[in-house]
């Protein structure tokens, strides 16, 4: 009970913010009349309800996360908001099943994007909006998490990002709370800009919104079957290659940027690797769509630019569907589906700075085999990288890799073909949204799957967005010894 107290305490402020984020979309069903009023005033009550026990847990004694609570309150609190998530559809949409509903709810929560619903087009804007906030939340938790959280548990070499190392986050911010609230500013505003920009550039007002949420968590949910295709508008395409490429960035450097300060932002390596790679690779496959194709090359570079940004920063949007473009471009995004953004940005998947590391140590083994006695040093963005950082880039990468080849050789078992089992494997641990083939591909649907391969799935984007070792090591029999 003294492990869990802290937990439960934690969890009293989740389902807060869960209540509240029951009350836009019960205005909307308000405002249209729709039957989801109901439930959205049901799941907020329920939520308060529940809530007030979870305070009585903190009881006199002041209370402090030790690591092992932060691994049990990270995840613990990703299950409670994807279950919290869940009840609304589950309640609102006829013939949703309890697993498609938990499907969604943590696709949603974890900015997967890849989803078991159709019929968005004519679906009451309520539900509509619940999926848009789901996502919301999700994106600005994965930053805290991976910012306040996951360097102090030392996970996947994330210690290189730590708020105490930059100068500004001395002279400036010394505390990471104030650090979290500067965070919540840029990604409010962040997402503010980017619905306005939508607004301008022709989407309607409740569909500037809620495609401003799932673009700046780098989600994907859209209010239309076809995605982004839906409007057919340039303009909405390369604005939305912007701010998902923005939103792919680490929010520390908006941050320092707010305080005066550029060059870290211009100089830090990974952000300067992440922009070059997704130049290279746009304009690569825009060449070839060019010439091979025949296509004019301004669509090629249009539609080429949005979905490799797309999938690159793991958001999920689609305005075509790519898989047609080609062998050569069906492998590049299947690559692609592991890369991800930066760190202590919303983009999931292995993150660009481990890369870059895994490169510095291969360049350093082959001067090792040269010169048998030579030390050789790592440094990134001028930091002295330590052997345990590259033990931990390491292990996330191995377990990333076991957990996908893991989770495809489930899905193979549950009736999927090679193609289907790999990718959805893959785009659900990366947090990409779609696969590759027919089923899982950018315009197909989750839905046809059967209901093992759904669970697995959801077990997939959970350890995805949680950098995977913080769920196993609550598996450990050492982890539960006092």
């Amino acid at each position: 009970m003294v492990l869990l107290r802290p937990v439960l305490f934690v969890q009293a402020f989740v389902l807060l913010i869960l209540a509240a984020m029951t009350v836009p979309p019960a205005l909307i069903a308000e405002w249209h009349n729709s039957a989801t009023l109901r439930t959205f005033l049901g799941t907020g009550c329920a939520c308060l309800v529940l809530a007030v026990p979870a305070f009585m847990a903190k009881g006199k004694e002041p209370l402090w996360l030790s690591s092992r609570q932060m691994y049990l309150v990270t995840t613990v609190s990703w299950c409670v908001v994807s279950v919290v998530g869940a009840i609304p559809l589950y309640a609102a949409l006829p013939g949703t099943t309890f697993t498609d509903a938990l499907f969604e709810s943590v696709s949603g929560v974890t900015t997967t994007g890849s989803t078991v619903l159709s019929g968005l087009d004519t679906m009451a804007q309520s539900i509509l909006l619940w999926r848009a906030l789901l996502q919301w939340l999700g994106g600005i938790g994965i930053i805290v998490l991976a910012i306040a959280v996951l360097p102090y548990l030392r996970i996947g070499g994330m210690r290189l990002f730590k708020t105490e190392s930059s100068d500004w986050s001395e002279k400036r911010l010394p505390r990471t709370q104030n650090l979290i609230w500067a965070i919540g500013v840029v990604y409010l505003g962040l997402s503010c800009i980017t619905a306005l920009s939508y607004w301008l550039a022709g989407m309607g007002s409740f569909d500037a919104i809620v495609h401003s949420m799932t673009t700046v968590a780098t989600g994907g949910y859209a209010n239309y079957d076809a995605s982004l295709g839906h409007f057919d508008n340039p303009i909405i395409l390369w604005l939305s290659s912007l701010f998902m490429l923005l939103s792919a960035l680490p929010f520390l450097l908006y941050v320092s940027l707010l305080h005066g300060q550029v060059t870290p932002l211009v100089t830090d390596r990974q952000v300067r690797g992440f922009l070059l790679f997704v130049v290279v690779v746009t304009v690569v496959l825009s060449l070839q769509r060019s010439i091979v194709e025949h296509e004019s090359i301004l669509d090629a570079l249009t539609h080429t630019t949005f979905n490799v940004i797309s999938v690159i920063t793991t958001t999920g949007y689609a305005s075509e569907d790519y898989l047609t473009w080609g062998n050569f471009a069906v492998t590049v995004f299947f690559y692609l589906t592991f890369v991800g953004g930066c760190s202590g940005s919303t983009a999931g998947g292995i993150k660009i700075f481990r890369f870059q590391i895994g490169l510095m140590m291969l360049r350093n083994q082959m001067r090792q085999m040269r010169h048998v006695q030579g030390v050789f040093t790592n440094f990134y963005n001028d930091r002295y990288i330590t052997d345990d950082i590259l033990r931990s880039v390491i292990a996330f990468s191995f377990y990333f890799t076991l957990t996908v080849a893991v989770l495809a050789l489930i899905l193979s078992m549950c009736g999927l073909d090679f193609v289907t089992s790999l990718s959805a494997a893959a785009t659900a641990v990366g947090n990409v949204g779609p696969g590759l083939g027919d089923i899982v591909g950018p315009a197909g649907n989750f839905s046809s799957l059967p209901d093992a391969a759904k669970w697995s799935l959801t077990l997939g984007m959970l350890l995805g967005r949680l950098e995977i070792m913080t769920v196993l090591i609550l598996f450990t029999p050492t982890f539960w010894r006092t």
